[in-house]
């Protein structure tokens, strides 16, 4: 259904809905459960994605968790959602607790590979693509660098 709306229009609903919803987490300061996806392709190259709303930096696919979502369910119904790409071989590789916008958020980590290719849908996501290592984009979400090199080697 919501397909019928045109994509810009789209964008703007979710720009303000974010809005909406960093006001929320800065006055209830929720613990927020959520997952991100380290996808690598055949060549070793990760996956990033840019949302239409919030910041414009690089960043790991993921998002929220629905009640009593597996973490890793999440990630693979995430990384679909987000890229159209299929999560094969994901394992949980780190959990983190990062502060956003004042609410606590427990992410989950979950590495895996994929053999798609990625697509942003022009409405939620504007930009999915796979870098290199050592040619990550800029500007990129706030010390993803510097964790990138130990959750790829992770067991």
């Amino acid at each position: 259904m919501l397909r019928l709306i045109p994509a810009p229009l789209h964008r703007v609903g979710y720009r303000i809905a974010h809005a909406l919803r960093v006001r929320w987490w800065r006055l209830r300061r929720p613990e927020i459960r959520g997952c991100r996806v380290l996808a690598v392709d055949g060549d070793g190259r990760i996956l990033l994605i840019r949302h239409s709303y919030g910041s414009d930096r690089w960043m790991l696919p993921g998002g929220e968790l629905a009640r009593d979502e597996d973490a890793l369910a999440a990630a693979k119904r995430e990384l679909r959602e987000e890229t159209g790409c299929r999560l094969l071989e994901g394992r949980v590789i780190a959990r983190i607790v990062e502060p956003l916008h004042s609410a606590r958020n427990r992410l989950t980590v979950v590495g895996g590979r994929t053999e798609d290719t990625p697509r942003a849908d022009g409405r939620e996501i504007v930009a999915a693509e796979f870098f290199a290592l050592d040619s990550l984009p800029e500007p990129r979400a706030e010390g993803l660098g510097r964790f990138l090199e130990r959750w790829l080697t992770a067991d």
